[in-house]
């Protein structure tokens, strides 16, 4: 296989791609379980990061999108509901732009378009996600401060930091530099007619008080799209799946019609 994956559940194929620094292991497991009660959601690891092996070439959100074809066609799946987290987000709409066809319906949570448009985090917010000093539990606290709000994430930290930690020396540096350099693309080259090339319906989720990728993102990438909704999860973080994974499966599991 191209790429290693995890699975959960049964029926129609959910394709979910996770966000920057993240992999298989790392979704919520109520919130697969949850999904896992519809369909059989897929959950692969891009490339160089988690069990999938390092694939020529550089990493962009383009690369990552073309991987994720490649992926359905090992799996030998035609069509599929596409769901994407952060950047796996953006590689879920530059999927569904370059294969309309492939996609039946389109999940994307706390994303954004894309180009200099895109309302971008604080610098300094920006800066503390991808910096990577410290110890691995010193990037934990750091990244957990980020992706979720401030008392939620010292809850968290203090329950799982370690977990969390583990998981972030695993992480091959290299990667994490290849996939910051494919945000700060997304980010710098403009949109073109790539949001007009998505045909599947989508709904848009983000949590209100995401400050990775703000919440203002989310009725501005549902404007840009052919057929989009938004919906906001209130009190949400950048990882509001982890807050609210039962109210956000339900509304997933509806929108796609099961």
């Amino acid at each position: 296989m191209r790429l290693a994956f995890r699975e959960v559940g049964d029926g129609p194929p959910l394709l979910l791609l996770n966000g920057y620094a993240a992999t298989k292991a790392d979704w919520d497991p109520s919130f697969l379980e949850a999904l896992g009660t519809a369909s059989r959601v897929i959950c692969p690891d891009h490339r160089g990061i988690g069990d999938s092996p390092s694939l020529p070439g550089e990493t962009t959100i383009a690369a990552m999108a073309a991987d994720a074809l490649a992926f359905m066609q090992e799996l030998g799946l035609e069509q599929v509901d596409l769901a994407g987290w952060s950047m796996g987000g953006m590689v879920a709409q530059q999927l569904a732009a370059t294969a309309p066809e492939r996609v039946r319906r389109l999940v994307l949570l706390s994303t954004d378009h894309g180009g200099p448009d895109a309302v971008q985090a604080d610098p300094a917010t920006w800066a503390r996600l991808i910096d990577h000093s410290g110890t691995p539990r010193e990037q934990a606290s750091r990244l957990l401060s980020l992706i979720f709000p401030p008392d939620l994430g010292a809850v968290i930290d203090a329950q799982f930091g370690e977990i969390v930690a583990a998981a972030r020396a695993a992480l091959p540096e290299a990667t994490l530099f290849g996939q910051e350099r494919a945000l700060a693309a997304w980010h710098a080259e403009p949109v073109g007619d790539r949001l007009g090339a998505i045909t599947a319906p989508t709904l848009v989720a983000a949590g209100t008080q995401d400050v990775v990728i703000p919440f203002a993102n989310t009725d501005l990438l549902a404007a840009a799209l052919p057929d989009a909704r938004a919906q906001a999860f209130d009190g949400g973080g950048h990882a509001f799946m982890a807050q609210a994974p039962a109210d956000l499966a339900a509304a997933i599991n509806g929108f796609l019609g099961r």
